[in-house]
């Protein structure tokens, strides 16, 4: 039955623009560009919006490409009370205790990361620009979604204790809520000594939030006015049934800034994996790579939006 659900559960948050959000996924891309040292940041701007265009590919594949839906969760809690603990980094071993299919079936996540790092290495030292850019987005897109929490357990979507929906809740109608307030000061990106084990890193500490997204919106959903949970939404051209805004508010609340540190943590932790990919490739001048600098009106437009970055904030389009 799993994996049926998972197909069906997928077309439902393609439908709905959800993991993390197509929303979020851009905004998380886009963000962590501002991350970057001097000699990444010209390159970076100047191909932003490929960057911000191409951070939702790996979900697009998820639907024409039967390996790909994998490479995007972790189901940590199959593998006992104490998961990291029993769960080898190093794939081999890993393979080793428990086979491929069964890797495969519960998640690669963390060494999906790992390879996409390593891809990205590869493109820096053979001043391969598409293959930068198209790494680039992906690696952030699968980093983006270890920092989930839901993306760390086989109750994904909350179906395990009759919470189905909730998915969508926390990583798509939260943050197009509320995002526009949160607080975005990550500082300048860090050089990751091992990839692999920041990779693990995050799942662990998206692992340990669980509890709390199923444990608070089953605390609400008891209390909450059943008439009030749900209302009509405008999504594009259809109008849907999605959680009111006034539950998601009560909900937002309950979690007490968690999406926006898990958001924080995707920006901080994409804008480290490229820094560190370009230091581990020999800092290339990526200045040479440039097809098209920006116009000066997209400079003039990237200077406001990284003084916005460092101030907290997001440049919000209509």
């Amino acid at each position: 039955m799993k994996p049926l659900y998972r197909i069906v559960l997928c077309v439902f948050l393609l439908l709905t623009c959800a993991s993390w959000g197509f929303f979020a996924h851009h905004r998380i891309n886009r963000l962590a560009v501002f991350t970057l040292p001097k000699g990444m940041a010209v390159f970076y701007q100047a191909n932003i919006d490929f960057i911000d265009e191409h951070a939702v590919d790996p979900d697009k594949r998820r639907y024409v490409d039967s390996l790909e839906g994998p490479r995007h969760f972790l189901d940590a809690d199959h593998y006992g009370k104490a998961p990291f603990g029993r769960l080898p980094q190093n794939w081999y071993d890993a393979v080793k205790r428990y086979s491929v299919d069964t890797l495969d079936k519960y998640g690669t996540v963390p060494w999906v990361i790992q390879y996409h790092y390593y891809w990205l290495v590869k493109a820096f030292k053979q001043h391969d620009t598409t293959a930068i850019l198209k790494t680039s987005a992906n690696l952030g897109h699968y980093i983006a979604d270890a920092c989930v929490p839901l993306h760390l357990t086989q109750n994904y979507d909350g179906q395990l204790t009759n919470q189905t929906g909730i998915h969508a809740l926390w990583e798509t109608r939260l943050p197009e809520l509320f995002s526009n307030r949160y607080s975005y000061n990550v500082g300048r990106a860090k050089y990751i000594d091992n990839p692999l084990a920041q990779a693990f890193a995050i799942c662990r500490s998206s692992y340990k939030c669980v509890d709390s997204v199923l444990l608070f919106e089953r605390k609400l959903n008891a209390v909450f006015p059943g008439d009030k949970k749900y209302e009509t939404v405008q999504r594009g051209n259809r109008k849907v049934k999605d959680y009111s805004a006034a539950y998601a508010a009560a909900y937002h609340k309950m979690l007490n800034g968690m999406v926006a540190r898990r958001m924080r943590l995707a920006i901080l932790n994409v804008g480290s994996f490229w820094y560190s990919a370009w230091v581990d490739a020999g800092q290339p001048d990526l200045n040479k790579f440039i097809a098209r600098p920006p116009s000066a009106q997209q400079k003039a437009e990237l200077v406001k939006e990284e003084v916005l970055f460092k101030q907290g904030k997001v440049l919000v389009k209509n």
